[in-house]
């Protein structure tokens, strides 16, 4: 969900929990940070306004009343722009972690089917794991970009790597097939998805 920086608007949510259980504490951490939500100073959270992000405050903010804390909600907005700039600023750099990790993630694929192309290990259990790994990818990169409100070259740079990964697994894919005896490896059935003895 992509929001226009010029016209963006706040949402706030003030919680505090009991110190105990701890797991209430984490429990709300998780969830906020899931969906994006930019830490403030220790229980305050914001969200650009969406109809969704309300209703996610709205159910976090019961769930900390049921678990014997105190939450309320509000609309705000900056009032000085550096203060709106230093939030998009802070979003992004929230991104930009996970982007830099998924771009690890990336690379050790790619590197895993250059050491097993250069061992010329094609084998349906090698094709697995690896066509397991791009599934968790794509849905990674899928999650990130749901919270990526601000999204800059970094998210572009994220789908090339993904699509890198994807045509290297195909490629692999096609010589395991080849390996394999497979006859339709040839008409470039091995990839993501495919069919194969046995699955």
């Amino acid at each position: 969900m992509e929001f226009p920086i010029a016209e963006v608007s706040w949402l706030l949510l003030l919680a505090q929990l009991p110190a105990e259980p701890s797991s209430a504490r984490v429990a709300l951490w998780r969830r906020l940070r899931g969906s994006g939500a930019i830490s403030i100073v220790n229980g305050v959270w914001a969200l650009p306004r969406a109809e969704a992000h309300a209703e996610l405050f709205a159910s976090a903010a019961a769930r900390v009343r049921e678990q014997g804390g105190r939450a309320s909600t509000f609309s705000a907005q900056p009032l000085d722009v550096a203060e709106a700039d230093a939030l998009v600023v802070q979003s992004r750099a929230d991104r930009g972690r996970e982007y830099d990790e998924f771009a690890e993630r990336a690379d050790a694929m790619l590197a895993e089917i250059d050491k097993e192309t250069r061992k010329q290990k094609f084998t349906f259990a090698e094709l697995e794991e690896i066509e397991q790994d791009h599934e968790k990818l794509t849905d990674w990169l899928a999650k990130i970009e749901r919270r990526d409100f601000f999204p800059d070259a970094r998210l572009e740079h994220a789908r090339v790597q993904l699509k890198q990964c994807g045509d290297e697994l195909r490629i692999f894919g096609e010589k395991v097939f080849v390996a394999e005896g497979v006859n339709d490896a040839a008409k470039g059935a091995a990839g993501p998805g495919h069919d194969r003895p046995g699955r």
